[in-house]
């Protein structure tokens, strides 16, 4: 079977599995720290009530067999142990097929807790990592060389990533075919990074610049990476730094990282002398080769998208998240809408601090990305769209009258440690980046003006109907 192994890409491979690995144990750490608050079993949606009205073969999840937050939490560090291993190396020491084996368990593992993770689990990069994790398990490990059918796979992935969100770029919000869209983006991204502020500040031609670049590496670039070498090498090279470019403007959980690893499979490099692969087995290449006719008859459908006017960003076409579209910022608020939440006691209300989004205007932004602050990401989505955050936001407020310590473990600042608010309360503001001289003058990031009531006072006696039977509810 060596027709099939590409010796060449020996550091290509390395460097993919290595990043995935990394990105794995990044998704799982992120699971085991915030479940509990987000959909524990007295979570703001609780993973017990979605298990009751949905069909393993909807969502395939090993929950369905058993779930309790004990169980759930050993998954998680299951997944965290495992994937520190392989980031180590552990998969460079197994047998062939213990390699495979210790990747499958990665996805079965993370696929149980995306197929129950609800709204808190429905990012593109979630599909992305379990796809790309799918497609290790059949690209080997040092033992034998890369196979040449998974190799395409993963240029096909990364193809669909960046090709998926230049064409909804060019489809959608017209200030991307103006080349002007980043002069708001920076300003109104879901959470904003330490160096957002500088980019949101850059003159506008090197806006038009970095719109036009983003548009050359993600609509013709991508074509580039089915040609020889090494011009698919540098067409890999060129979106790694376009990565890296919007890794360093703001937070993106992983999307920028996996992209990355994706790419970073197409770089050519051999294995240093003294460790050169064994020849491929033929149940090894079978196997490739079965993988990658899947791949081709799933494929139907995103390349369908890929190709209509109607596209449709992130979404999966089966609830295993193999082969799915993706896409990102097919439009571009004009706009920064913050939800505030806080707490009133003895008549004084006070702010909620949270880890990630825009809060206390003196705050520089933080570099969270690729940790994965699943709460501070929906909150930007509730104040673009309240009817979003409707299933859980009073819940969110429930929690905060009890001081349950779960939700507040999500929190920076809870202003109320010796004992819950009376009352909880939000408030919508147009947040804006201040300019050189407010920066230098205050010490402020941000300036904000209050916009309207977002949710009205509520007391325990009105909404703890919602906590259910939680252990922190005062019982009558």
């Amino acid at each position: 079977m060596e027709w099939i192994a590409a010796p060449d890409y020996w550091l290509g491979r390395l460097l993919c599995q290595r990043l995935v690995a990394a990105v794995y144990l990044l998704g799982f750490l992120a699971a085991a720290r915030q479940f509990r608050a987000l959909i524990g079993a007295h979570g703001l949606l609780p993973v017990p009530r979605f298990l009751a009205r949905v069909r393993p073969r909807q969502a395939p999840s090993l929950f369905h067999l058993h779930y309790s937050d004990r169980a759930f939490a050993a998954l998680a560090w299951t997944g965290v142990l495992l994937a520190a291993a392989v980031l180590a190396g552990a998969a460079e020491l197994l047998p062939l097929g213990g390699a495979m084996a210790l990747w499958a368990v990665l996805w079965v593992l993370y696929l149980s807790i995306v197929n129950v993770g609800q709204t808190w689990y429905a990012f593109g990069w979630e599909s992305l990592l379990l796809e790309a994790g799918s497609l290790m398990v059949f690209l080997g490990n040092g033992q034998v060389a890369p196979p040449w059918p998974v190799l395409w796979l993963l240029r096909w992935l990364v193809f669909r990533v960046e090709f998926g969100a230049g064409m909804i770029k060019i489809r959608g919000d017209a200030c991307w075919r103006r080349l002007t869209c980043t002069r708001f983006h920076h300003e109104t991204q879901p959470m904003p990074g330490p160096l957002s502020w500088f980019f949101h500040h850059l003159p506008a031609l090197l806006h038009r610049i970095e719109v036009a670049a983003n548009h050359f590496v993600q609509l013709l670039v991508p074509f580039l990476l089915f040609t020889p070498q090494p011009v698919a090498g540098w067409a890999a090279l060129a979106m790694i730094t376009t990565q890296l470019w919007l890794v360093a403007s703001g937070n993106f959980a992983w999307l920028n990282w996996l992209t990355i690893a994706l790419a970073a499979a197409t770089l050519p490099g051999r294995a240093p002398a003294g460790s050169l692969p064994r020849p491929t087995p033929l149940w090894f290449g079978v196997l490739a080769w079965a993988v990658t006719a899947l791949v081709a008859y799933l494929s139907y459908r995103p390349a369908r998208n890929l190709l209509s006017r109607r596209q449709q960003m992130n979404r999966s076409y089966n609830p295993l998240h193999l082969v799915n579209a993706y896409g990102a910022f097919g439009s571009v608020n004009r706009m920064r809408l913050e939800v505030v939440i806080e707490g009133e006691r003895a008549g004084h209300w006070q702010e909620y601090g949270f880890r990630g989004k825009p809060g206390e205007l003196h705050r520089m932004p933080r570099q969270y990305a690729p940790y994965h602050l699943r709460l501070d990401w929906l909150m930007w989505f509730a104040g673009i769209s309240p009817s979003y955050a409707r299933p859980w936001f009073t819940g969110l407020a429930a929690r905060l009258l009890v001081n349950d310590p779960d939700t507040l473990r999500l929190l920076r600042h809870n202003p109320f440690p010796h004992g819950p608010p009376e009352r909880v309360r939000a408030r919508l503001y147009r947040y804006r980046f201040t300019d050189w001289r407010e920066l230098r003058t205050t010490g402020a990031w941000w300036r904000r003006a209050l916009v309207r009531e977002y949710l009205a006072p509520v007391t325990l006696h009105e909404v703890g109907h919602l906590l259910d039977d939680h252990p922190h509810r005062p019982r009558p």
